[in-house]
């Protein structure tokens, strides 16, 4: 995983873009997921698209060149984009990706088609009614297909706490997993739980910036950039 996340701050220190922090939060999720070989993936939190595309890139999916990293004539942004093969949506405007998902979830219900949705989606997301109309509407159709984990690196606390997650995914009639997020063992045990009619929600405790102490749950990085001695500080305690 530190190669990764070298990659991840090597590819941001070289373009000054990328929101760092929260790529690294998810990106034990993202490997997980991906090592699997898991059918559908969406990361409806796209600011961390680069987290995204450098595990893309580590599991030999990505075509483009990573190191074209939000330059102008690069489909690599800073927000997904489905222009790119084997990423399902486009994402980073909050609150689209569960709704998507659950849309694909409900097709493959109709079709009778047996494939499992995973969407990540941030805490911070939690605050758009989207989010629960389609925790609601997940429920209604029993999508037991659908697979929605949450990146809770506690970001969003600082504008409005969310309190018992899980307690309230309940409330909607979903099963409910937490785990440690940055745990291998956990995330794979927990994605491939099996559930008989309801969808399944998976609080994922994370640290935002993991892996790099100046960043970890310092809110100052969100969408900051090290500057030449802060990048070099970074690679050597890496």
């Amino acid at each position: 995983m530190k190669e990764i996340i070298k990659r991840v701050v090597e590819v941001a220190y070289k373009s000054r873009e990328g929101h760092i922090p929260s790529s690294l939060s998810v990106l034990d999720l993202l490997y997980v997921l991906y090592e699997e070989k898991k059918e559908k993936i969406i990361l409806s939190k796209g600011h961390a698209s680069l987290g995204l595309y450098a595990i893309m890139e580590h599991f030999g999916l990505l075509e483009e060149d990573l190191n074209k990293f939000c330059e102008f004539d690069s489909l690599l942004g800073g927000h997904c984009t489905d222009k790119i093969k084997n990423v399902e949506i486009s994402s980073g405007s909050l609150g689209h990706g569960l709704p998507m998902a659950v849309g694909m979830a409900l097709s493959y219900k109709i079709q009778k088609i047996n494939k499992k949705i995973y969407v990540i989606i941030g805490d911070g997301e939690a605050n758009e009614g989207s989010i629960w109309e389609s925790a609601l509407l997940a429920s209604q159709y029993n999508l037991d297909n659908l697979y929605c984990i949450m990146d809770y690196n506690l970001s969003g606390d600082r504008a409005l706490k969310l309190d018992d997650i899980i307690k309230k995914f309940q409330s909607f009639n979903w099963d409910c997993r937490m785990i440690d997020g940055h745990n291998h063992e956990q995330i794979h045990q927990w994605i491939n739980v099996e559930s008989h009619i309801r969808p399944v929600f998976i609080l994922a405790n994370t640290i935002k910036g993991k892996g790099i102490p100046m960043m970890e749950n310092n809110p100052e990085w969100h969408h900051k950039i090290p500057n030449d001695e802060e990048y070099l500080k970074i690679l050597n305690e890496l």
